[in-house]
């Protein structure tokens, strides 16, 4: 006898078209899904229509990637009124990460976190940091599964791009590569923390490079404006053009707050690093202590915006040496097994298939 396929019902609250629905096209790639077109400018709308979706064709189960309030309520009524079962796919602690800049909906979020995993048949975790938490809240099974450079490296490009920035052969190069995003209520974005060391080095080679735009970028213009041409802020590029980026920097900036933030995350961006062979520098995080084999130097301070950090990164800058960089990019493992992608599919489908076929048992 043919075992009928599953009938599971997939959507990225991110919305369709963006990185959160690929990553998760690409982690559902072996399982017969149907994707729901979830549209982020009309939030209300796409919940509803959720909602009604899952009420009316009953799926085996739902897979959402992202904590949006939107998709996750419609999943949790759809669980308690139509007895669907979910999971849920996440990167960010919720509640703290609203928190950080709406401080007065954390304990809300917070909330609204736990109610999403304790309902939940499952959680998938972008870091075992996150995977652990979401157990604490009662989710009663969990995975990690923390993404993967989704492009070859590019090195042969270093060149060329170095002398499209103006960069010398032997300039010592930091970068970040992101959104510049700014929060207002510590005075952050990415790369605030390479502008604020590079005015602090001394040591002509030096040079700091900032790719990405956002509402941060008219902050870091003020400082590169005060670094002689030393921080060069590239605005967005294409994102097949990233790795071309990163093949001209030396280290890589991995800038994350030692609190209920960051210390729970792995970005995209170390992925991407890893596959560039950049050594990364960071903060005294838990990745920078789980992941590293001699590629991570961890810089005290509480945060990326702490002056601590900032005077931490510009000592490094002025003192690290051809060695001592030719051993940490050395000792970047090129194929480090927790970002692998065929490893992740594979996991999340048994993962699924388990869930799955504990609900059939339960329904015999």
């Amino acid at each position: 006898m043919i075992e009928p396929q599953p009938r599971i019902l997939a959507v990225a609250t991110q919305g369709s078209g963006g990185d959160d629905e690929n990553r998760l096209k690409a982690l559902l790639e072996r399982l017969p899904a149907q994707f729901f077109a979830f549209d982020r400018r009309d939030k209300r709308r796409s919940a509803r229509l959720l909602l009604r979706t899952i009420r009316r064709d009953r799926p085996d189960l739902v897979v959402m990637e992202g904590t949006g309030l939107g998709g996750g309520l419609a999943l949790i009524l759809g669980r308690l009124l139509a007895g669907v079962p979910y999971v849920v796919s996440s990167g960010d602690a919720v509640g703290p990460f609203i928190g950080s800049v709406r401080p007065s909906l954390g304990p809300l979020f917070g909330f609204y976190e736990r109610r999403l995993c304790r309902h939940a048949a499952g959680f998938i975790g972008w870091s075992p940091y996150l995977t652990g938490r979401a157990l604490t809240f009662g989710a009663p099974r969990a995975m990690t599964a923390a993404g993967w450079a989704p492009f070859a490296p590019r090195p042969e490009l270093r060149e060329e791009v170095r002398r499209r920035l103006g960069l010398s052969d032997e300039a010592l190069v930091f970068g970040i590569i992101g959104s510049l995003a700014w929060n207002r209520r510590v005075g952050y974005g990415y790369g605030l923390e390479l502008a604020e060391a590079i005015l602090r080095v001394e040591r002509p080679d030096a040079r700091v490079v900032i790719v990405g735009d956002g509402d941060g970028r008219p902050h870091l213009e003020a400082l590169a404006a005060r670094s002689g041409g030393r921080c060069i802020l590239t605005g967005r590029v294409p994102r097949e053009d990233v790795p071309a980026y990163l093949a001209a920097f030396d280290v890589a900036s991995l800038p994350q707050s030692l609190d209920g933030v960051g210390m729970f995350r792995y970005t995209t961006k170390i992925s991407e690093y890893l596959a560039a062979g950049l050594p990364v520098v960071t903060g005294q995080l838990p990745l920078a202590y789980d992941l590293d084999d001699g590629w991570i130097w961890r810089l005290p301070g509480r945060s990326p915006w702490d002056s601590a950090y900032h005077d931490a990164l510009a000592k490094l800058m002025d003192g690290l040496t051809p060695g001592e960089l030719a051993r940490k990019r050395a000792a970047v493992p090129l194929d480090h097994p927790e970002f692998d992608r065929d490893r992740q599919v594979a996991r999340t489908t048994t993962f699924l298939l388990d869930i799955l076929g504990e609900r059939q048992g339960r329904s015999v």
